[in-house]
């Protein structure tokens, strides 16, 4: 189980063959990797679900392998005698049902052996063999907002930028930039292309940045459709006897960064509120990974003296429009009883 959708196992993958599951999107949140917050916003769940069925089907269409089979509705909703069926997206809008169930095929994920700070991804690939979860996270980047961490890892002039500090405004960067860093370790890094190539296995670390390329690609072409900016993302991958899958959730308000007429819709809005509304908290957060970093132990929230706080009616209720509202435009479909876009951005703006 993540913090914000359950991880369901029908047929567990072996050495031989991929598995089958399901993700099932709930309507929690989180920030700062606190896990399931105070709060609930409604129909978060089923927009992530739609729009991430959404950028699968389009993955697909351009020839792009992932481990999307489709989204899981009640066969009663299309007149099937099964009491649960896998449907493109469209059939299930067509029965007038948001899903909250994507269908997936499962890799193995062999533990990752480690004392300490040193990881045995020798151990972890010896047991992966020709199926396995790839155990980085590539980063793309097509704007430099206020809140990304490269502003504290770089330099404009590393990115061909005609600034000596990064600005107090989102930058568009000449050409996206992808980054690797680890996935399973106790706190994420960042890595130089050694030794992601060496976590990789198998795989040649120059495919998976064409693959990363790719996918930004075709995320950016559908959110400018859809009067989106898309600012920044991820994808995890698998492999499968010599092919590179797409995994995990792609291009949704929580795994990618998205503006509409500058404005951030994202899961961005709801971490800049909190820092903005509690900042102590924020910070008591900030120096708990800090310590749990020095002692060397997983366990940071029990460093932690605070809790968060639960949110206004008016807050959940901004964030949730948002949520959907932006999941119908990008879509371009109905799918919720929500605002205009433009709308839902303006609510957002006067919080």
């Amino acid at each position: 189980m993540t913090s914000v959708k359950d991880f369901r196992v029908d047929e567990e993958p072996t050495a031989e063959a991929l598995g089958r599951g399901a993700f099932v999107f709930t309507d929690d949140y989180s920030v700062f990797d606190w896990g399931k917050m105070p709060d609930e916003i409604p129909h978060k769940g089923a927009s992530l679900c739609a729009m991430g069925a959404r950028n699968f089907e389009l993955l697909e269409q351009n020839h792009v392998p992932t481990h999307y089979e489709g989204v899981a509705i009640d066969g009663d909703a299309v007149g099937a005698a099964d009491s649960r069926v896998t449907v493109d997206l469209a059939d299930a809008l067509a029965a007038g049902v948001a899903p909250r169930e994507m269908a997936i095929s499962l890799t193995q994920v062999p533990d990752l052996p480690h004392d300490g700070d040193d990881y045995d991804y020798d151990a972890y690939h010896d047991a992966a063999g020709e199926n396995y979860l790839i155990p980085l996270e590539i980063v793309f980047r097509n704007t430099v907002p206020v809140g990304s961490s490269l502003r504290k890892r770089t330099d404009p002039a590393d990115h061909g930028l005609d600034y000596n500090v990064w600005p107090d405004e989102p930058v568009d960067l000449p050409q996206p930039v992808v980054e690797f860093s680890t996935k399973y370790e106790r706190q994420d890094r960042y890595l130089d292309r050694e030794e992601a190539d060496r976590i990789a296995g198998t795989v040649d670390i120059d495919r998976l940045e064409e693959l990363a390329l790719s996918v930004d690609h075709i995320l950016n072409r559908q959110a400018e459709r859809a009067g989106f900016v898309h600012e920044d993302g991820k994808i995890e991958c698998l492999y499968y006897r010599g092919e590179i899958r797409v995994a995990d959730v792609v291009g949704t308000f929580d795994e990618n960064r998205f503006s509409y007429d500058g404005q951030e819709v994202s899961k961005e809005v709801i971490r800049q509120y909190h820092k903005r509304t509690q900042p102590e908290w924020v910070e008591a957060v900030s120096e708990a990974k800090s310590e749990a970093d020095e002692r060397g132990v997983a366990d940071w929230k029990s460093l932690c003296d605070r809790t968060p706080e639960p949110l206004d009616d008016a807050v959940i209720e901004a964030a949730s429009d948002l949520y959907c509202a932006g999941t119908n435009a990008y879509v371009g479909s109905d799918i919720f009883d929500a605002p205009d876009i433009g709308d839902a951005v303006e609510a957002v703006q006067e919080l």
